[in-house]
């Protein structure tokens, strides 16, 4: 449950899309007509969306130097079968992969991927280090080295287990 602000650009969709479940309690926002709107998603995508979803988790896990959470389908696999566009700008020339109109959820997560390594912020979305919380966040440490989505709820907690740990 983080206290930053969301994610810059296209990875604050990947930020919500992994932080729709809370692994404290076992909501999730999925499971909600409101969760699912704000996604753009039907009960058809649902399988999907949480199979995309915890990939994406693995993959923040990792930008943040720790194993996967559990086995998982391939992200890249997974992004591969989006449908994208380039999509060229006629005043500079410039040119971005795009999600096709009406384009399913794994469409719109591969074209932030896509910016986000272009902008080179990708391996700065992380998921927080404590396993009860695996919460997606941006990290906009100096040193890129932050390790929980909140310093005062888990990373206190991670400290606190140390001390009492060391009291042994």
């Amino acid at each position: 449950m983080s206290e930053r602000s969301p994610a810059p650009g296209g990875l604050a969709l990947i930020e919500s899309l992994v932080n729709t479940l809370d692994l404290g309690t076992g909501a999730d926002a999925l499971d909600t007509p409101e969760g699912r709107a704000r996604l753009g998603l039907s009960l058809d995508d649902l399988a999907d969306a949480r199979d995309l979803r915890e990939s994406l988790r693995a993959a923040l896990l990792a930008h943040a130097g720790h194993p996967p959470h559990r086995e998982v389908t391939d992200l890249g696999a997974l992004l591969a079968a989006a449908p994208l566009y380039v999509a060229i700008d006629a005043r500079d020339g410039s040119a971005r992969l795009i999600p096709g109109a009406g384009a399913p959820l794994r469409a719109r997560i591969a074209a932030a991927v896509a910016d986000s390594l272009v902008a080179g912020t990708w391996t700065r979305l992380k998921a927080c280090e404590d396993v009860t919380c695996h919460w997606a966040y941006y990290d906009r440490s100096p040193a890129g080295r932050a390790r929980w989505c909140s310093m005062s709820v888990c990373g206190a907690r991670a400290k606190m287990r140390r001390y009492r740990a060391k009291g042994r």
